[in-house]
């Protein structure tokens, strides 16, 4: 697996902001997805997470001057956080699993996180 790769841009030039990568948990019982957006914006790369209920994560990194490296967006997947006190759908214990993910950014995302489900029982 290649750590080191990283696509040249997020963006097609159709949009100021682009999918990373959606992951799914599909041993909770609401089947919770959550999507991964860059957004450019002052020559920076802010990041978003989204769910269905709008929890507000914290996660590392949250701006990069250029498309992250593959580690740092396992990283990033692995840091998600909601703060307990404000969390909704119970997510903190979602986040606990270990999601299927897909990006067409990040080819190898998908292969990264179904071996590691494997290594853990989840297949």
């Amino acid at each position: 697996m290649d750590f080191d790769y990283r696509p040249e841009t997020y963006f097609n030039g159709t949009g100021a902001s682009s999918l990373l990568a959606k992951l799914t948990y599909p041993e909770s019982q609401w089947g919770e997805e959550i999507c991964i957006f860059a957004t450019a914006l002052d020559g920076e790369i802010f990041f978003e997470i989204v769910d269905f209920y709008g929890n507000e994560y914290t996660f590392k990194p949250a701006v990069s001057k250029a498309p992250l490296p593959l580690q740092e967006l396992i990283f990033l997947v692995e840091s998600l956080e909601v703060d307990p006190k404000t969390e909704i759908g119970s997510i903190n214990q979602t986040l606990s699993g270990i999601p299927m993910a897909e990006s067409k950014l990040y080819p190898q995302l998908k292969e990264y996180f179904s071996q590691k489900r494997a290594h853990f029982g989840y297949l």
